[in-house]
């Protein structure tokens, strides 16, 4: 079925609006994408594509190149502080389950390969854009549509629809990431997890020695500290943790190393208003620990462009999409939730997606509402 092509405005060219605007594109939908930045960012250190993210970049036509790009973890296993083995998680099972490959990337490369894809598409990013909460309300009259995808803790979109300040919740941990390259034979195939007394400290492989890693532990917000700090507090607070944690702290990029103070959202009541729609991010950030927040933000530029398709009466294919994700992205911050209390308590207990879910369960949660429909 053919629907109306419309003009869409989207505000943020992260994951989410990148997405977005390539899958809109391929529907035949004029975009325009507004970034407040100068370039796309390529802030973070890594992302892993569980099997739903892989069904959208499948549909984009990236998944073959995620691959080439990134790595393919075969196992979660989780130690404690002194690297005594606590549990493990076979990836291996759940995506065959699924049907997709679970894949680790730099952020750098996923950005890069969805600049790329949009560039092929002949559409350009709108660079240095800082759209105000009025250029919100002007761009409605002159789209269809405008889709602010533009992140979880400023977002104008956001501010622009809800009378009342959403304000982000922080909670009382920092994370501290960075990517760097191993010695030859340092680096396994598995994602590891250390954890201590409300600290922890996670590697995941990509490829060619290459890894992202985050440490994190309890902390007041403080925006003022310079980069050099947290490096000297990696050293010092795991200093005595096992050697894959003292490998990747040696070898690790100092360029790359960030301290970012946690924080997400409470789940929303509405996504959108009259034409105006959030998505990704703004909508429903998760925390960190949930491991799904560019997987959700994929698949809302699924879902929504989907949608679209099946309905010209946009308040219905609004409503429709709000209706579809909220009890999944709601879920998925909650678990993050979950995880981090059970990680940042003063009894640390062992924790995977193994002790809450079997293979089963994690991969219906993962693919619920991902139909393999053709596109």
């Amino acid at each position: 079925m053919m629907t109306r092509t419309k003009k869409i405005a989207i505000v943020g060219a992260g994951v989410a609006g990148m997405a977005l605007a390539i899958l809109a594109t391929k529907q035949g939908h004029q975009v325009s994408l507004f970034e407040r930045g100068s370039n796309v960012s390529s802030m973070g250190a890594g992302v892993t594509l569980w099997p739903n993210a892989m069904f959208v970049m499948q549909k984009m036509g990236l998944d073959k190149k995620a691959m080439q790009v990134g790595g393919t973890p075969c196992m979660m296993r989780q130690f404690d502080q002194h690297g005594l083995f606590q549990t493990e998680f076979d990836i291996l099972a759940v995506n065959s389950l699924c049907g997709f490959p679970s894949v680790a990337v730099l952020r750098r490369e996923l950005m890069s390969l969805l600049a790329g894809a949009l560039e092929s598409l002949g559409r350009e990013i709108k660079f240095n854009c800082s759209i105000t909460a009025a250029d919100v309300m002007k761009l409605s009259q002159e789209f269809d549509l405008v889709v602010g995808a533009d992140g979880r803790m400023n977002s104008v979109v956001r501010q622009a629809m809800y009378a009342e300040k959403v304000t982000p919740r922080y909670h009382g941990f920092v994370n501290v990431i960075g990517v760097g390259r191993q010695r030859e034979g340092t680096l396994s195939n598995t994602i590891d997890d250390f954890r201590g007394q409300s600290e922890r400290f996670g590697i995941v492989p990509v490829n060619d020695g290459w890894c992202y890693w985050a440490g994190a532990w309890k902390a007041p917000v403080d925006h003022e500290l310079p980069r050099a700090h947290w490096r000297d507090e990696l050293h010092r607070r795991f200093r005595d943790w096992p050697d894959p944690v003292q490998n990747v702290l040696l070898s690790c990029d100092s360029a790359s190393v960030r301290g970012i103070f946690v924080h997400d959202i409470d789940p929303l009541p509405f996504w959108h208003k009259d034409n105006v729609l959030l998505i990704g991010d703004a909508a429903h950030a998760s925390l960190p620990t949930s491991g799904q927040g560019a997987c959700q933000a994929l698949e809302d530029a699924w879902s929504l462009t989907r949608l679209l398709k099946e309905s010209d009466d946009l308040e219905i294919a609004l409503q429709g999409f709000y209706q579809q994700r909220h009890i999944k992205t709601s879920a998925a911050q909650l678990v993050g939730r979950q995880f981090a209390q059970k990680i940042f308590s003063e009894q640390p207990e062992p924790l995977l997606p193994a002790s809450i879910n079997s293979a089963a369960e994690l991969s219906r949660f993962w693919m619920q509402g991902l139909k393999h429909v053709a596109f």
